[in-house]
């Protein structure tokens, strides 16, 4: 449909990406994500009430956070295998019955190691909607644009798909804090299995699903070792630090609001890092192309690292949403350009 077989066939517009997903993609997959955004938030905010240990919280809220950093390249590669649709519709399913489950054991004598495997689990079984929402872009885009146009509709659509992973992170906890002191901490856990049921599912069975980029072939399929090639691990590792600081983050934040009186409301607070992170992840479309991927890195790495010197330095609530604000500027730069590094080298 979009062939360029005279001269005079026009280069496909930003507008073809659209035309390609649908209307109702976008919206579908930002809100697919909020489950995962809700849930670490969420686990913390419910074991912390449940059990009135934030120790034990933060453990169940990192090993929540742990599952999908082991689990996730795996269920990538099963996505690559058997396709998305059956890999999330599955994974989605699993995931939304064992938030339903935490949210009883929780506030049941289950032991504490209980809880603590049914946290991994649940983040083991997190659908991976963000990474496979950009695999289906980047197929798109290699389908539709020509090769020198594709790396600069690429770059911003990353740019987009980091600030769509930001925004779910601003309203995620959002969302979490609202339910939490409305309807209890239970509510956010059982708020993000519904969402997951109903969101994650049309993610599963949008028709975006089947995509692959122009040049796939079963035939070529690079076996799963491939992912843990250096090239492929560096920007891994970087989003597995992402993910440790955001963990040890909001754990910190659940304590320092819990010293104020008022831990429910700690994931308020924690969206105020995504709005300065969305900000600039949609900047990052307009840097120019000499600023590099690792002058970006750098740079913005620099930013983010200052500003959890910070964190530890803050004496009220004020200082610490000013200060949360300047570590989203650092954390979405990072983010975007980990993504693109990742979409070049992954096999």
């Amino acid at each position: 449909m979009y062939t360029s077989a005279t001269p005079k066939t026009p280069a496909p517009s930003p507008a073809s990406l659209l035309r390609q997903t649908g209307a109702g993609y976008f919206p579908i997959a930002l809100i697919a994500r909020l489950p995962f955004a809700m849930m670490v938030v969420g686990v913390l905010t419910l074991v912390v009430a449940a059990r009135d240990t934030i120790a034990l919280g933060g453990a169940t809220s990192a090993l929540t956070g742990l599952g999908p950093a082991l689990i996730g390249p795996l269920l990538g590669a099963a996505a690559d295998k058997y396709g998305q649709r059956p890999v999330v519709l599955i994974a989605g399913l699993v995931n939304s019955g064992l938030l339903a489950l935490i949210a009883w054991l929780a506030f049941s004598p289950a032991p504490t190691s209980t809880l603590l495997v049914i946290a991994f689990l649940i983040g083991a079984s997190t659908p991976q909607v963000a990474p496979l929402s950009r695999s289906r872009l980047v197929g798109i885009i290699t389908r539709v644009y020509p090769r020198p146009r594709a790396a600069r509709v690429l770059n911003g659509t990353m740019a987009y798909e980091s600030a769509a992973d930001e925004m779910a992170f601003v309203f995620g906890p959002v969302v979490v804090g609202l339910l939490a002191t409305t309807a209890g901490p239970t509510a956010p856990v059982v708020g993000a299995a519904v969402l997951a049921v109903v969101f994650v599912t049309a993610f599963a069975l949008h028709p975006t699903a089947t995509v692959r980029a122009a040049d796939a072939a079963p035939a070529s399929r690079a076996p799963v070792r491939e992912l843990f090639r250096f090239g492929v691990l560096v920007p891994v590792a970087g989003t597995l630090g992402m993910g440790l600081f955001f963990g040890s983050a909001l754990t910190a934040l659940t304590a320092f609001m819990a010293e104020r009186g008022a831990p429910e409301q700690a994931g308020l607070v924690y969206g105020a890092m995504g709005l300065g992170s969305a900000a600039l992840a949609l900047a990052v479309a307009l840097f120019p192309a000499r600023f590099t991927l690792a002058a970006r890195w750098t740079t913005f790495g620099a930013v983010l690292a200052a500003g959890a010197i910070a964190l530890g330095l803050v004496t009220s609530v004020a200082g610490m949403l000013v200060t949360l604000l300047v570590v989203g500027i650092g954390i979405g730069p990072t983010l975007v350009t980990m993504y693109t590094l990742a979409a070049g080298r992954a096999p």
